[in-house]
This record gives structure tokens, C-alpha cells and sequence, in this order.
């Protein structure tokens, strides 16, 4: 189809579907091809850019004085037909037309719209690119056609796969679906997408494919069959497919066959609104489909110029078309002269009158303008760049020397300049400008398939996805209008491996796609909170992971509490201690003139059980939460009670000895040195070297108190640590020495011939308390925690008992039960 004019803008469209090409004979042309399969849609988008040049040109206020006219060529769905056309194009091999008074040239094809088809595009636009031609495609969506290295004339007003891939991965990441299949054509069309999409479909949302399919071309039962049982084998519920509706017609005759039901299907815009899929045998297993549709648009004034389509007595290249094809298309008659016998088979004639609006036909339906209005921006951004180029002001051009580039001069890298700067608003509001790469703004509807309840077929828009400039990219769906064939009305479920609840992470099962995984509890002391976590996040110091590893809770604290069993049974013991020291000091006071209190220095025993209640009440410094000023002054305070204590029961024992020295002839002289004084300096003596030991280790090295996390991963246990240990080493070894040196010298006074030696007392008392500490230390040692403070608290309490008892319960016996015996005949033992 042609109409002559001052600009040719060349057009490729797939009138017909099929082409057959005829052996060359002796009597007929060689290289004969008929183009067969009439598709009304496709004559629609090519009279809309007829129509859309026809508009332009009533237009006044663009490209004044210059008239458009085209040439449009039918590809018919065929590559060699396709590229012969666009190479006819670019040739100008048309015919001639006066384009000034004084000139005749062919008129320049300053651009092609076209071509539909992705393949077609790509091989057109390879050639067509070095005469760098403009061509502007409207429905070929490969990714491959943004490589403007290699397409660089190449324009489109429709979203490249890229974008349609990752509006499909945007709906699947809405409805939480990351494992599908993916179908594909064997085309560019088909391969790019299968290239791109499993590597898009992971980064995005994690998700895979559970298998990716070739639809081949032709009648491929086997293989239809073969694709069809692995679909049914999957466990994957969504299948996206990217193919053109002669594939999906032949995939679903398969599925009805195999009566393949409960799949979400994803259409690519190939095959959204295609009318041959929307029949009551096919909605059982498509309904509910998802589907990318072209923007929808509107055309005012398109539905009038179709209506005007007739044929006329002219024989030229658009009456053809209308009279060939169109017209006995759509009126079931012939033009005279009919073939043989087709009026004797009841075909009927075609008189040109009959009326176009009476007939039910999809070429005038313009309800849903999709690739319609993508062909109609595609002329306009190509008559807006050649506008702008007419409007530029000489001496301020964009080429060299600031040249503006002539009509009758043009180049066509010219034009591609300003249609590379072209932006424009359509009526429909759509904003229409392209990038670097020759992409437009990238928009696209989102259609679902209803099947009604009445049995009435509905493709109902439910959403948009589309990209802005500020906004990125950005999907709507109103999901309460979604169709969903399922039972219970809603999405289905579509994963390889079922949700990890918090509380645990993802692993991959070896040898399967990243979206297959096991779900394996978090560790110990981690915790993760969201579903499906990729990785367990480790508690704060602090903390500790909750039972169920969903979130972190502070750790159990850990020390010897007054309110536990243990530190209530050992503060009773300490109190007990305490008050059994009280009543022994008392009993002793009130008996204080008796001979059993008197013998051996009675104010020596006072002091041992005033530093025996110390003792006792000291080991309550070892329980509760360790502060600073407990872990300081428990040392310290056992350390000088029991030096005390050990002092005294000491000076004792050296008095006992001394006594016996003096009851012998001669020995009278040794009793001087153990006056009451020197006893009392003794003890004082004695007692400061230990506070000088603690007053020095307290000064270099304090003890501490601290959150200890070595003993358990759930617990902080409080405790003191010693600081210095030597400091602590020669706190215990002074005790430890002073009590040695007391047993030994009661040992050697045991065998006095006293009736009640105290010696021998001092000799039991002392044998307790050294085997009590010598059992202390690897016990505590080898005691983690409280339990450490326990044993040390344990061995402060069974000492100081074992002093007492050792010492105080043999004489509180006779002074309480056998006051016969509290004489001092009897202690004499005379």
C-alpha cells in the first residue's frame, strides 16, 4: 500500500500469517511467493498508520508545508519477505514523483515503522543500521535490540523483554511465587527471555526455574507431549510463557488432551489479548491467567477512517490490497472475474457497495488499542524529529558549523539526531521519548482472563507496571478483581521448598536449583526473626536465643542469691553459726570465775569466739550479686578473721607449752615470756601481718567483680575475680602457715599429764580446719561459677564449726552437765 507525498515514512506489518513460495517452472516467474492466512488485526495496524499520516497531514501545526505519505509492505510472518521489504525501503526502488518543480527524484523513505516481529527486526535492523536508517518497531520486545553498538538506528515504542521480564518477576515477588517454568518460542523472541530470565528471577526475589522449555515450531506432537507430561511431573504451580499464539494454540490442545488442570499461567504480550486462546475449551486450564499486555490506548477518529475502507475501480497498489485481500476477506465473495465453479458452488460476487458496518469483523474493533497505539506514537515520534529538524534555525544546528540539515539534502543520521531528542505527550496523556538505547519509557498493563459464571470471557485490566524517570519502577494491582481459577478463590502457592519460619535458615539441597532448601534450626546463642532467612544472626553480648530461635532474650544471670535454696541453707548455716558462738560466749561469761573458763587465759577464748562469730558472719559477703565493695572486703575480711582466730588458738598452744616448761624444776624463767601482754601483742602482731598482706593486694591488684560467659553460652555468671593471685596465694598461706605451726606445737603438748589438756583439743581442732582447706582448694578449683563461692563459703563454715565444737563443746559439756568436774582438784587431775 502507498500514497505519494513530500516524506516517505516506510512501514512493515504481517498482513498474512503464512507464506508459500512455488518451484520455478518453465512457465511461470521464478522466486514466486503468495502470502496466505488474511489477518484482520494485522491489515487494522497497518491502515492505523495510514491513518495516523492522514492526521499529520490535516495537522497545521506540524510539518507545515510538507506532506507525509507512506509505503507499507506485509511481511507475511515470513523473514525473506521482511528483509526483502525493508531493503526495498532503504533503496528507494519505487516509483517516480515530482518533488519540486524543477527536480524528479525518488521521494526518500526518511523511515521505517516496523518491523513486529523481534527475529525480522533483528536481521532487518543489521543491514537497515549501515545506511543508518531510522526504524522504529512497535511490537518487537528483544532485550538484544538495546545494543545500540550494533542497532544504531534502531528506535521502539514498546518495552524491551528486559522490562516485560522483570514486570513478570514483580508480580511473582507480590504473590511470593519463586519457582515456576518457563516456556519459550524458538526465536530471538524466546531465547533472549530464557537467557535472561532465570538470572533476573534469582537476584530479584531468590527464585528459579523448574524447567525451561523451547516450544518448537511447526507440528511437533512428541515433543508437545514430552513438554506437557514434564509440566504435569513439576511441582511448580506458575508457568510463564513467552511465545507467539500459534505456539500456545497448539501447547493448550496438548494440555486438553493430557487434561492438565491447577496451573497459574503467565502470558507474555504476545499472546495477553490474543482472541484465539479466549474459547470455552481452553478457560477451563487458562482461566485466571496473568498476563503483560501492550499499553492500551485511544485513537479518536480511528473506528471513522476504518469505516471509509472501500474498494474502487483503480488498480493500484492500496485498492489490491482492499479488494484481494480485505474485501472478499471479510465478505466471503469474489470479485468478477470469480475463479471457475465458485458461482456454481454458491459462492457469491462482491459489487464494492456492500456495508462494512453491518458486518462483525476484529478490523474494526478498536475496544483495545494496544499495538495500534504503539504504531501511532511510533509515526508521530518520527514526524515530531522530522518537525523539529525543519524548525531549526540556521546558524544554530546541531552538526557541523552549527548547520541545520536540508529536506532536500537530508541524511538519515540526521533525523535519527532529533528522534533521539524527541519528547512528546500523546492525547492519552502517555509521555513518548526514548533513552540511550532507543527504548521508550516502559509501561505496561496487566490483564487477567475471567471466566465468568455466565460462561462469558472477560480480559479485565487489573494493574500497571511501569518505569519513571523519578519513581523507578513501580507495579499496581488491584487484586480484588483478579480472577483466580483455583477453589478457594485465591493465589496458589508456588515454591520448591516450603517457608522457613523464624527461627530457622535456608540450606541448599546439594544438586538442586537455589530455591530448593532445607530448613535447619538456627544455633545455639542465634536467632533469626524473619521468614525464610538466609542466615542466623548472633545475640548481642547480653543476650542468649529464645527457645524457639526466633528472637533474643537477656542471658540468665548466675550468682549465690539469698533467695536460692543453696544460699538460704548457708546464710541459716551462718546465722546458726553466729548464735551458737552468742550462747557459747555467754555461757562463758556467766561462768567466767569457774576454773574450766579461767584455765589457760579465759580472755584468749573470748577473742576466739568474738573472731569465730567474724568468721561466720564474713561468709555472708560471699553471697548475693558480687559488687566491688563485697569482692574487696570478703578476702579480707576472712582472711583477718581466721588469722584472729588462728592467733589466738596459737599463743594458746605456746602458752600451754610454756606452763609445762614452768612446772618442772628450773623452768620457772620461760613463763615470763608469755605474760598477758605479750600474749596480747602477740595476737595483734600476728593479726596485722595478714591486714598489711590484704591492704597491699588490695592496693596493687583489687579483686573485681565480673560477667563471666566462659562457664555456659546461655548464662552470664557473676563473680569476683582475686586480681592478683599471688596476692590471694600468700592471703591463704598465712593462714595456712599459722595453722600448721599450731597444730604442731598442740601435737607435741597432747601427752601433758593435765586431766583436761587443751592441747589436745587445739591438736582435733587444728587436724579439722587443715583438712577442711586442704579439701577446699581443688574443690574450688575445679567448681565453676557460684558453685566456687559455695565451696569456699562450705569450707568457711565447716572450719569455723570445727573450731568451735573442737574447742568450746568439750567445756561447755562440763561447765553445763558435769559441773563436778569443774574443779580446779579436777583439772589438776588430782
Amino acid at each position: 500500500m502507498q500514497k505519494a507525498g513530500d516524506v516517505i515514512l516506510g512501514g512493515l506489518f504481517k498482513v498474512h500469517y503464512t507464506s508459500v513460495f512455488h518451484e520455478p517452472t518453465f512457465t511461470s516467474e521464478p522466486n514466486q511467493v503468495s502470502c496466505q492466512g488474511f489477518d484482520p488485526p494485522g491489515f487494522r495496524h497497518a491502515m492505523t498508520m495510514a491513518y495516523a499520516i492522514d492526521e499529520i497531514n490535516k495537522n497545521p501545526n506540524l510539518l507545515q508545508n510538507v506532506s507525509l505519505g507512506y509505503s507499507l509492505y506485509d511481511n507475511c510472518a515470513t523473514l525473506v519477505i521482511g528483509f526483502s521489504a525493508a531493503l526495498s525501503l532503504a533503496s528507494g526502488r519505487e516509483e517516480q514523483f515530482l518533488l519540486q518543480e524543477t527536480c524528479l527524484g525518488t521521494t526518500p523513505v526518511l523511515g521505517i515503522v516496523g518491523d513486529p516481529i523481534s527475529t525480522f527486526s533483528i536481521a532487518t535492523s543489521d543491514v537497515i543500521g549501515l545506511f543508518k536508517l531510522p526504524m522504529v518497531s512497535y511490537f518487537a520486545t528483544c532485550s538484544c535490540l538495546s545494543d545500540r553498538r550494533r542497532f544504531p538506528s534502531f528506535f521502539r515504542t514498546i518495552p524491551s523483554d528486559a522490562f516485560q521480564v522483570r514486570a513478570m518477576i514483580q508480580i511473582m515477588k507480590h504473590f511470593g511465587w519463586t519457582w515456576a517454568g518457563l516456556l519459550v518460542s524458538d526465536d530471538d523472541y524466546g531465547r533472549h527471555v530464557a537467557r535472561s530470565f532465570q538470572s533476573d528471577l534469582n537476584e530479584s526475589i531468590g527464585g528459579c526455574l523448574a524447567y525451561s522449555e523451547i516450544l518448537p515450531w511447526g507440528d511437533n506432537p512428541a515433543e508437545l507431549k514430552r513438554i506437557v507430561h514434564l509440566m504435569k511431573k513439576s511441582t511448580a504451580r506458575v508457568v510463564i510463557v513467552f511465545a507467539h499464539l500459534i505456539h500456545m494454540i497448539q501447547l493448550m490442545e496438548e494440555v486438553v488432551r493430557q487434561n492438565m488442570t491447577g496451573l497459574q499461567w503467565m502470558a507474555s504480550e504476545a499472546w495477553t489479548t490474543a482472541t484465539g486462546l479466549q474459547t470455552p475449551g481452553f478457560m477451563p486450564y487458562l482461566g485466571g491467567t496473568l498476563g503483560i499486555a501492550i499499553r492500551r490506548g485511544e485513537i479518536s477518529g480511528l473506528e471513522d477512517f476504518l469505516l471509509k475502507t472501500s474498494p474502487d475501480k483503480s488498480n493500484n497498489h492500496r485498492n489490491r490490497m482492499v479488494r484481494v485481500q480485505f474485501w472478499e476477506y471479510t465478505f466471503r465473495c469474489k470479485f468478477a472475474p470469480p475463479p471457475a465453479g465458485w458461482v456454481e458452488a454458491g459462492g457469491a460476487l462482491c459489487t464494492g457497495q456492500e456495508d462494512l458496518a453491518s458486518v462483525e469483523t476484529e478490523f474494526l474493533d478498536v475496544s483495545n488499542l494496544r499495538p495500534e497505539y504503539n504504531i501511532y506514537k511510533a509515526v508521530y515520534a518520527l514526524a515530531y524529529a522530522l518537525d523539529d529538524m525543519l524548525r531549526c534555525v540556521p546558524g544554530r544546528g546541531p552538526f557541523s558549523g552549527h548547520s541545520c540539515a536540508a529536506l532536500q539534502t537530508l541524511e538519515p543520521w540526521q533525523l535519527i539526531h532529533y528522534l533521539e531528542k524527541v519528547n512528546f505527550t500523546t492525547t492519552f496523556g502517555d509521555q513518548v521519548s526514548f533513552d540511550e538505547n532507543g527504548d521508550a519509557l516502559p509501561i505496561y498493563d496487566i490483564m487477567n482472563w475471567q471466566w465468568l459464571p455466565d460462561g462469558k470471557i472477560n480480559v479485565q485490566n487489573v494493574g500497571v507496571v511501569k518505569k519513571s524517570a523519578s519513581k523507578g519502577e513501580e507495579l499496581t494491582l488491584d487484586e480484588e478483581n483478579i480472577f483466580w481459577s483455583f477453589v478457594f478463590k485465591q493465589p496458589p502457592q508456588s515454591k520448591c521448598s516450603e517457608s522457613c519460619s523464624p527461627g530457622s535458615r535456608m540450606t541448599r539441597k546439594k544438586g538442586q536449583p537455589v530455591c530448593c532448601y532445607d530448613c535447619v534450626a538456627c544455633s545455639e546463642g542465634k536467632y533469626s526473626n524473619e521468614t525464610d532467612s538466609m542466615e542466623c544472626s548472633s545475640c548481642p553480648e547480653d543476650f542468649w536465643s529464645s527457645p524457639q530461635r526466633d528472637h533474643c532474650v537477656p542471658k540468665e544471670t548466675e550468682f549465690l542469691s539469698y533467695q536460692e535454696p543453696l544460699g538460704i541453707c548457708l546464710t541459716t548455716a551462718s546465722f546458726l553459726g553466729t548464735c551458737v558462738c552468742a550462747v557459747v560466749l555467754g555461757i562463758f561469761i556467766h561462768h567466767r570465775s569457774s576454773p574450766m573458763v579461767r584455765a589457760n587465759n579465759s580472755e584468749l577464748s573470748f577473742l576466739i569466739l568474738a573472731s569465730l562469730k567474724l568468721c561466720f558472719l564474713c561468709s555472708l559477703l560471699f553471697i548475693g550479686r558480687p559488687r566491688l565493695w563485697t569482692c574487696q572486703l570478703r578476702h579480707a575480711a576472712f582472711g583477718i578473721s581466721f588469722v584472729l582466730c588462728i592467733s589466738c588458738i596459737l599463743v594458746k598452744t605456746m602458752v600451754v607449752l610454756a606452763v609445762f616448761k614452768a612446772s618442772k624444776p628450773g623452768g620457772g624463767a620461760s613463763l615470763k615470756w608469755f605474760g598477758a601482754g605479750l600474749q596480747r601483742g602477740t595476737v595483734v602482731l600476728l593479726t596485722s601481718i595478714q591486714a598489711v598482706i590484704c591492704t597491699a593486694w588490695l592496693v596493687s591488684s583489687s579483686p573485681v567483680p565480673q560477667k563471666n560467659t566462659q562457664y555456659y553460652n546461655d548464662k552470664i555468671v557473676y563473680e569476683c575475680v582475686v586480681g592478683s593471685t599471688v596476692g590471694f596465694a600468700v592471703l591463704m598461706g598465712y593462714i595456712g602457715l599459722l595453722a600448721i605451726l599450731s597444730f604442731l606445737l598442740a601435737f607435741m603438748a597432747r601427752n601433758l599429764p593435765d586431766s583436761f589438756n587443751e592441747a589436745k583439743l587445739i591438736t582435733f581442732s587444728m587436724l579439722i580446719f587443715c583438712a577442711v582447706w586442704v579439701a577446699f582448694v581443688p574443690a574450688y578449683i575445679n567448681s565453676p561459677g557460684k558453685y566456687a563461692d559455695a565451696v569456699e563459703v562450705f569450707a568457711i563454715l565447716a572450719s569455723s564449726f570445727g573450731l568451735l565444737m573442737a574447742l568450746f563443746g568439750p567445756k561447755c559439756y562440763i561447765v553445763l552437765l558435769r559441773p563436778e568436774r569443774n574443779t580446779k582438784k579436777a583439772i589438776m587431775g588430782r
